[in-house]
């Protein structure tokens, strides 16, 4: 490979237990540019990102830096060559201040051995200078939002001299505005030499920021091109190895009678005034930037937390929704935003996580799991959504993103629920796993069930929704038709 390379891997492969992560992979970065990484779950990109990041060592092959071959065995070494990963769960530590997280292990001390808190403070302003980012040094992590982490963490590369910076799905929970700032700050960077390796399932964005796109799939490289050379429909052909398509396979449904109607409901702090109702076979779409209150919508209809005043109706009568336990009775149920914290025990298997909704039908004399019951209901759930897993006794965490997004459907499907409130059904993961989701919301609607879906990605909403109210600061702003409505549209009454 030529000189101008930053990176190069060649032929390098991983095995887990069995299990070929990555085979032979080979390709180069250039010096300076945004390299997009992209695979379906499963495709090898987490692995790649943790040899390159020295969490996890090469099975073979070997890894060039500079022009230099390394052996990247911790994360310490990765640091000193240069390599900054930014990782979607992000490494920082929130009760620190901002220059304490930035600084981290390298804190300057006066001659007394007390840390130098002006010159802490003075340097970290000077790197926040270069992002061309105002952040208070002394402000304490865990205040700040989402974003302005992602900017601590670039902030913290930045002072440790990395040539290369890794972020890992670094848009996933990031506003347009937040994302614009993002890929402003990106940019500069760029211009003044520093490589990016840039890992999303978000394709059209991918058009915004990168250079050039390498593609993934099976473990295995399969292709790199000049982004600007390639349409969406070719990335996605090269990803899963196959034509998908559509992405949303929206069947149209007879919309029925309502099911759930909510009048007037508040929440201080969160939400105000919100009154909707929602039919038999419809999908509602709820969008808004983050912060607009859609989660905690979801949460309160849910019974994680109660509203201040208004009501909620189910088939014409009121329903008072205390906790999640109420709401399950009553039918609905909800897939909520982050599963591996909120819809899922990770070190459980599919069958003991599946059949959580379920218990109280499964029981036996004196309160024990019919066992044989529950692997039937588990096992017909897992082939009708058609849940890649080699048994419902693997555990959930080694499933990927795709799967593991299936199982907390399987799992509020099999309660047999009225409304399905799906918060962010696809965040975080890949184009196929996305289509497969989509065909199970309109499977759900098809069969007389009711959609609310909650979707920061405006594609995804107008592609599945029949109707859509979009929020702003806690407040219902205004409805569409799906027919009227555009992302234009949507964003300006968003903003």
């Amino acid at each position: 490979m030529a000189n101008d390379y930053l990176l190069e891997v060649k032929e390098v492969s991983k095995r887990f237990s069995g299990v070929q992560a990555l085979k032979d992979v080979t390709f180069g970065v250039r010096r300076g540019e945004v390299r997009a990484l992209i695979g379906e779950n499963g495709a090898g990109k987490s692995t790649l990102i943790k040899i390159l990041s020295g969490i996890h060592e090469a099975d073979s092959g070997t890894i060039f830096f500079n022009g230099t071959e390394v052996n990247i065995q911790t994360p310490r070494q990765a640091q000193e060559l240069g390599i900054a990963t930014v990782h979607q769960e992000l490494n920082l530590v929130s009760a620190l201040t901002v220059s304490e997280n930035v600084f981290m292990g390298r804190l300057p001390f006066t001659k007394s051995a007390i840390v130098n808190w002006q010159k802490l403070h003075k340097d970290t302003e000077e790197v926040f200078k270069k992002l061309g980012i105002q952040i208070s040094p002394r402000a304490v992590v865990g205040t700040l939002g989402v974003a302005q982490r992602q900017f601590v963490e670039i902030a913290k590369a930045l002072s440790q001299g990395a040539q290369l910076v890794i972020m890992d799905e670094p848009t996933s929970s990031l506003s347009a505005g937040e994302i614009r700032k993002l890929f402003e700050v990106i940019n500069t960077l760029k211009a003044s030499g520093i490589t990016f390796i840039f890992v999303s399932h978000k394709l059209e964005e991918l058009y915004e920021i990168a250079d050039s796109v390498t593609v993934l799939r099976d473990g295995e490289f399969i292709q790199t091109r000049d982004i600007h050379d390639c349409t969406i429909e070719e990335l996605v052909q090269l990803m899963v190895g196959r034509e998908i398509t559509t992405m949303f396979p929206k069947i149209q449904v007879e919309i029925g009678e309502p099911v759930l109607e909510v009048e007037n409901l508040s929440r201080t702090g969160e939400f105000h005034d919100i009154s909707f109702n929602l039919s038999a076979g419809e999908i509602l779409g709820i969008s808004g930037l983050v912060g607009a209150g859609r989660t905690e919508l979801a949460r309160c209809l849910y019974g994680i937390t109660r509203p201040d005043s208004g009501h909620i109706y189910l088939d014409g009568e009121e329903c008072v929704i205390r906790k999640p336990l109420d709401a399950i009775k009553a039918g609905i149920c909800l897939v909520p935003e982050d599963r591996k914290s909120q819809g899922l025990i990770m070190k459980m298997s599919v069958q003991h996580n599946v059949s959580l909704a379920i218990l109280s039908r499964l029981k036996r004399l004196l309160g024990f799991v019919d066992s044989a019951k529950e692997a039937d209901e588990v096992e017909g759930a897992v082939s009708q959504l058609r849940i890649k897993t080699p048994s419902v006794k693997q555990i959930v965490g080694n499933l990927s993103g795709g799967n593991q997004q299936k199982v907390v459907f399987a799992k509020e499907a099999l309660a047999n629920p009225k409304v399905l409130i799906l918060d962010e059904p696809t965040r975080g993961v890949d184009v196929g796993a996305k289509a497969e989701i989509h065909r199970l919301i309109g499977a759900f609607v098809q069969e007389g069930g009711a959609v609310l879906m909650i979707s920061s990605e405006l594609p995804e909403i107008l592609g599945m929704s029949d109707r859509i109210l979009v929020m702003s600061k806690g407040k219902i702003v205004q409805e569409f038709a799906s027919h009227e409505a555009t992302q234009e549209k949507i964003l300006s009454c968003a903003l």
